[in-house]
């Protein structure tokens, strides 16, 4: 997740085309300071019976720290070798609780009302149809269930993608209005990327 050029090689997802390199990335030990996953993870509230799913889980950057506190995981997403990369750290881990799926990029696949947490972390960017995604991801949480989005704010930033590539605090915010969500909590404890809880206009916070 270090910056990138606007003229660097992408796949058909936008992520650099050279998948080392972009693992590499993804895996680099100085993404702690500023992704800060433990302050990430203690804001939600995660508990021993929760069923939770991370959407773009990569290498399992947080997949891997979800198993931990969850009852169950579902990690999604849509590159194949990276889910091969990431069975393999999950097998490694001596890990049970983590279910693969390989999601399209208008719906992650996730089982109807399966969820009571779903983490999206620099990835909504990515997204083609960004509301109906949220659909299909609300969809899937349980009753109480709430979405995490984190992703970077739009400016330069020393990490991240190029700015034309980010998406705007006040544009996810409408995307996720469109998309009948309400924002249940806005933390502001990380240095580059905004981070929304968020929760069905119709469900009651708990």
């Amino acid at each position: 997740m270090s910056s990138m050029s606007t003229d660097e090689p992408r796949d058909h997802h936008g992520n650099p085309a050279d998948l080392n390199e972009y693992i590499a990335r993804l895996d680099d030990p100085a993404r702690d300071e500023w992704q800060r996953p433990d302050v990430v993870l203690n804001a939600l509230g995660i508990t021993p019976t929760s069923v939770a799913c991370d959407v773009g889980a990569g290498t399992g950057y947080f997949a891997l720290r979800l198993a931990k506190l969850a009852a169950q995981v579902y990690a999604v997403d849509v590159e194949p070798q990276l889910l091969v990369l990431l069975r393999d750290r999950v097998a490694s881990a001596g890990l049970q609780n983590v279910t693969l799926v390989l999601g399209l990029p208008h719906d992650p696949l996730v089982p109807a009302a399966a969820c009571d947490l779903i983490l999206v972390v620099n990835v909504f960017h990515h997204v083609p149809e960004k509301a109906a995604y949220l659909r299909r991801l609300q969809a899937a949480l349980r009753p109480g269930g709430r979405v995490a989005i984190i992703d970077f704010h739009k400016r330069e930033l020393p990490v991240g993608p190029p700015v034309d590539h980010k998406l705007s605090r006040e544009d996810c915010l409408e995307q996720v209005r469109a998309a009948g969500l309400q924002v249940v909590t806005e933390l502001d404890s990380l240095p580059y990327q905004y981070f929304f809880v968020l929760s069905p206009k119709e469900s009651h916070v708990r």
